[in-house]
């Protein structure tokens, strides 16, 4: 199984009150991975990345996205090696992309935490 695909995965049986859609796009370069919808009625996103060192590789389109929608929008890391998951808003992208995944401290580094963010989106 790809690494992103074990992510998601992952991500689906560990976020049971969040419905998921998974996104397959090519004609919208840069359209997050995932579309997610909490309890409250709230839309998200979630792009999927993992990572083997530090550095977290994005395309061009996909830092656009998240420049354009800083809102309700998210990045799940997951760091290969000493495995770690990390969640940060969107709004990151461009320290994520430059510095990679220690740029900053994360919103959740935990399914249980992760989960409850998702749920606190209003």
């Amino acid at each position: 199984m790809a690494p992103e695909r074990k992510l998601y995965s992952n991500l689906k049986k560990n976020t049971h009150s969040i419905v998921w859609n998974r996104v397959e796009n090519l004609s919208l370069l840069g359209t997050p991975d995932l579309l997610g919808y909490n309890d409250s009625g709230r839309f998200f996103t979630v792009e999927l990345k993992v990572a083997k060192g530090n550095k977290v590789r994005f395309s061009p389109h996909q830092i656009s996205f998240h420049i354009q929608h800083p809102k309700n929008t998210f990045i799940l890391v997951e760091a290969l090696g000493p495995r770690s998951l990390k969640l940060f808003p969107g709004s990151m992208i461009r320290g994520l992309s430059s510095e990679g995944h220690n740029y900053s401290w994360p919103l959740a580094t935990s399914w249980k935490e992760i989960q409850k963010k998702f749920n606190e989106l209003n």
